[in-house]
């Protein structure tokens, strides 16, 4: 019984390290790549909240990948009309990180 609880232990330590870590490592990007210059966490500054987006796209299948498109390609309309400039150097990888965070709040 000790060694199962131990396993469990270790399995939800792991899991927790690995949330914090994808969170983190989402945050990185998002200040390596500027995206705190016009989103804040909770507050606007030129583009919506992070926190905003994720509630509006809260259980929304398909963001990730349309939101992903949106740092790639830049966008407008949908938070007013100060459009967001494309952010092609951003990598695949790098953008679904951050969107997943992003997501996530």
């Amino acid at each position: 019984m000790k060694t199962l609880m131990s396993v469990a232990v270790a399995g939800l330590m792991t899991f927790a390290v690995t949330s914090v870590s994808a969170a983190d490592s989402g945050m990185a990007l998002a200040q390596k790549n500027a995206c705190m210059s016009c989103h804040g966490i909770d507050k606007k500054i030129v583009g919506p909240a992070f926190k905003d987006v994720a509630a509006k796209y809260k259980g929304d299948k398909g963001a990730l990948e349309r939101l992903v498109n949106k740092v790639h390609k830049g966008g407008s309309g949908v938070w007013g009309q100060i459009p967001m400039p494309p952010n092609p150097q951003v990598n695949d990888a790098d953008a679904k990180t951050i969107v997943a965070w992003v997501l996530s709040l």
